[in-house]
């Protein structure tokens, strides 16, 4: 449950619309509802501005859809992570209006009101090569789930500067930016002396042997010499987002 959906509620009790019996009865899921395998967190919009998301990875089916319907029937913009397609199937089949995004293994049901739907503030994600699109995919669905406004710029590494160059003015109109990218993971470094906003960076596991399935792109970023980065896990597309949403929120207001 949002903020605006709970003062929403007691202003529709205050005034007669709803009884104070099917208020309690709405509000009894939270702070999280108990559904054998998964204690779902309902309360964590309240205490975060956003909701619970579901990772996908590890869990059957059957146990992704039960906590997507879960989170669905209380109005809260859904995101599921790491979705393969069997698990994309069974959740389209109960949520027909949510769109799984293949690329990225997402699954996103946007259930925002229209005055809700505004952009939060703009996120620019950055990759360094095509490689890295399907971590800059989750970092960007993750984005547009939660309200921000996302700009994609992709393909734009260190190898070619000139193409990062390119595109400049995109990266200064941004509240905060997320940069994947594997190899040495070099760019964040170079795309924190253009801007001055936040930059997330997220190592990909993308490169040959001694690139470590990630781990020399992380130490990379980790040891950048731009001060306005900070760096993720690898492959984490979906927690440089999530930050990269609360900071463009709050750069928005």
């Amino acid at each position: 449950m949002t903020s605006a959906a709970l003062l929403q509620l007691l202003a529709d009790v205050e005034r007669g619309a709803v009884t104070p019996q099917a208020a309690a009865e709405r509000l009894a899921t939270l702070p999280f509802e108990d559904i054998g395998h998964t204690r779902v967190d309902h309360h964590r919009s309240l205490r975060t501005g956003l909701p619970e998301v579901i990772f996908a990875a590890g869990k059957t089916p059957e146990q992704t859809t039960q906590i997507f319907s879960s989170l669905a029937a209380d109005g809260v913009d859904v995101l599921t992570t790491r979705a393969d397609a069997i698990t994309a199937e069974a959740v389209l089949a109960t949520h027909p209006a949510a769109i799984y995004n293949q690329v990225a293994r997402t699954i996103a049901l946007r259930q925002s009101t229209s005055s809700a739907a505004i952009p939060q503030g703009h996120i620019a994600v950055v990759c360094a090569g095509t490689s890295d699109i399907p971590v800059a995919e989750e970092a960007a669905i993750t984005a547009e789930t939660f309200g921000a406004h996302v700009t994609r710029l992709y393909d734009v590494g260190v190898a070619g500067l000139h193409r990062l160059l390119a595109v400049r003015s995109d990266l200064g109109s941004a509240h905060a930016v997320v940069v994947c990218a594997g190899m040495e993971g070099a760019l964040p470094s170079v795309v924190g002396g253009l801007v001055g906003v936040p930059v997330i960076a997220v190592p990909t596991s993308v490169g040959y042997g001694a690139s470590f399935a990630g781990a020399a792109a992380l130490l990379g970023m980790l040891n950048s010499c731009s001060p306005n980065v900070s760096v993720v896990n690898i492959d984490n597309g979906f927690g440089a987002a999530y930050t990269a949403v609360l900071i463009a929120r709050a750069s928005a207001r």
